[in-house]
């Protein structure tokens, strides 16, 4: 058996601590001989050396232990793996002369030797393991050139981490960064250069015989994002990204974090500045009732608010496999508070009123609602139910039981509405607005558009239809629409709800607005697809209750800025609350006849303005 192969029997552990307990006579010989010059060590010293030496070869390996030397490993060695080192060392020589002080009063250990000693250990521990580790990356470096050849662009902190990550695995030779930052270019991350700016990525992808581009930064707009994607588009080379700074909230940055373009990615902003210590203010410490919580608005609410340092965390929905899904997330994320799901209507009074009582919750967030444009069309008494008298039980529960604050989801469909939803929105916003004024809760309203990737949204259905091969089916060539992403929408409604003192209605700055077609064209671009000729696209017409252009306020309501550059206040419309809460009980004996005609009516007769 050659040696080679009984050390690879040997645990790693134990070699290690071998390894380490061989530098400690190892140091001692060497501060000695640093002590007279490197000449012989005089004969009546040498007796204190032996006896440092076995007094330390006791000591040493024990402070090794107790330090936690060996959790690490070699081959990924960090600053917590020294710092561990620099402890160990300090302890254990310390500690071996107070034995020989009680022993021999410290004779013969020169008092340079006691400074020499843990110096000398501590560089042959750390330096031993540097070695290893650069020894280890260069041949893991040489073992995965059959990767491919890919491209980073960023040089940032994503794009370090990620490197380190690459350099370990086989799937990709990182070859270069291209980063934007002057102080940047010339230099060298891990041993692999920073080559120049982004513009120059044609001819470094050309002359370096690039096969993949990875997008390294996940702060990086739409109008960064989108020429890169364009460009490798048109030189045939794969592009892939890391997650946007939203979704890498962990910190966590990786190979296998990197994912295709969505195009979210095209069409998403500039990332947001929160005010997260006004947020936190707002729901440290309290108990945060979501409803809705297993739809894509609601789920992504209670992954936000458990950052923020809430005591518990109660989340409701009808939708029992949503919930589920929902409740296993929130058991893997780390987040703060206890977490409880719970199957219930917000139409069910009784098992809301169960709710309140039982958990007596501070912050309601309200995104229980049938939002589906058509869908709510076709089933106009099943909206209404939900949308207005959901809303006015959970909101009438939220006074009663002395909610600090309710927030209200709405959407820009209530603005002017042509549908049942929008029109239903409509009236939950002056039912919220109207017992703001009587109660002492704060009762908020945020309102925006369409948010990419929602249940119900274009962005899935386009997803679907293009993998089936087409067509992808458009309503209007000039049909435009406000996107948002979800997080997005989400961290500004929690802006707002913290701005808020009851009453108002924000409205979310939006952006410009999309044409669904070129969001359409975009999607098909990026499966690869030729627009019209691997995959064609057809128009079906404006569905029922359904518009050409979204509007986020109404002429009425003119809209004020606010502390926040992304959120804006409309000034509310005031209304009776007595003659609303009439015109409601009346709505409500409408849904219980099954007459859409007369429910229709009763809408208009509560929000004029709608064309339904």
């Amino acid at each position: 058996m050659t040696m080679k192969m009984l050390l690879s029997r040997l645990p790693k552990r134990l070699i290690a601590l071998v390894h380490d307990v061989l530098w400690v006579p190892l140091a001692i010989v060497l501060a000695y001989l640093a002590r007279f010059n490197f000449e012989e060590v005089p004969p009546q010293q040498q007796p204190g050396m032996w006896m440092l030496m076995a007094v330390a070869l006791v000591v040493q390996p024990i402070s090794f232990q107790a330090f936690g030397l060996y959790r690490g490993i070699w081959r990924f060695a960090s600053l917590p793996d020294l710092a561990r080192i620099l402890k160990a060392v300090v302890t254990g020589a310390s500690l071996s002369y107070v034995a020989l002080y009680l022993l021999e009063r410290l004779e013969g250990v020169p008092r340079s030797v006691v400074l020499l000693y843990p110096l000398f250990l501590t560089l042959g521990l750390i330096g031993d393991r540097v070695v290893y580790r650069w020894v280890q990356d260069k041949r893991q470096q040489i073992s995965h050139r059959g990767g491919r050849r890919a491209l980073i662009l960023g040089a940032g902190q994503a794009g370090d981490m990620l490197v380190r990550d690459l350099l370990r695995s086989d799937k990709y030779v990182p070859v270069g960064f291209l980063d934007d930052a002057p102080d940047k270019q010339g230099r060298e991350l891990h041993g692999v250069p920073v080559l120049g700016p982004l513009s120059s990525l044609e001819k470094e992808v050309v002359q370096r015989g690039i096969e993949a581009v990875l997008i390294a930064m996940p702060s990086a707009s739409s109008r960064v994002i989108r020429p890169v994607v364009e460009q490798c588009k048109r030189l045939g080379v794969h592009c892939v990204t890391l997650p946007s700074l939203a979704e890498l909230a962990d910190g966590r940055v990786g190979l296998s974090r990197l994912r295709e373009i969505r195009i979210e990615d095209l069409l998403g902003r500039a990332p947001v500045a929160l005010e997260d210590a006004r947020i936190r203010s707002f729901l440290q410490g309290r108990r945060v009732l979501v409803t809705g919580a297993g739809g894509s608005i609601g789920s992504e609410i209670c992954r936000q608010v458990r950052r923020y340092g809430i005591d518990r965390l109660v989340m409701v929905d009808h939708g029992e496999f949503n919930l589920y899904l929902i409740e296993q997330e929130m058991r893997r994320l780390s987040g703060s508070g206890e977490v409880t799901a719970l199957l219930g209507d917000v139409r069910d009074t009784t098992r809301m009123r169960w709710i309140f009582e039982q958990f007596r919750p501070e912050v309601v967030l309200h995104a229980a609602a049938y939002k589906h444009v058509p869908l709510v069309e076709d089933n106009p008494f099943e909206g209404v139910k939900t949308n207005v008298f959901g809303t006015r039980g959970v909101a009438d529960l939220a006074d009663e039981f002395g909610v600090q604050t309710f927030v209200l989801i709405s959407t820009d469909k209530a603005v002017n509405p042509t549908n049942v939803m929008g029109a239903s929105k409509r009236i939950a916003e002056l039912y919220c607005q109207g017992l703001n004024a009587r109660s002492a809760t704060a009762f908020i309203t945020t309102r925006f558009g369409n948010v990419l990737g929602s249940a119900g949204s274009v962005v899935p259905l386009f997803r679907r239809q293009i993998e089936e091969g087409g067509p992808v089916t458009v309503t209007h060539p000039e049909m435009t629409r406000y996107f948002m992403t979800i997080p997005e929408a989400v961290s500004l409604v929690l802006q707002a709800a913290s701005m808020g003192r009851g009453g108002e209605i924000f409205v979310l700055d939006m952006g410009e607005p999309v044409k669904v077609l070129d969001l359409a064209q975009q999607m098909i671009q990026l499966a690869g697809y030729e627009p019209g000729k691997d995959i064609t696209i057809e128009f079906i017409g404006l569905r029922p209750g359904e518009k050409l252009f979204e509007e986020l306020f109404h002429d009425a309501e003119h809209l004020l800025p606010t502390s926040h550059p992304k959120i804006l206040l409309a000034q509310a419309r005031s209304c009776d609350f007595t003659r609303l809460e009439e015109a409601l009980d009346a709505l409500w004996t409408v849904c219980s006849s099954g007459d859409e005609a007369a429910l229709r009516a009763g809408l208009k007769g509560v929000v004029p303005e709608f064309q339904g």
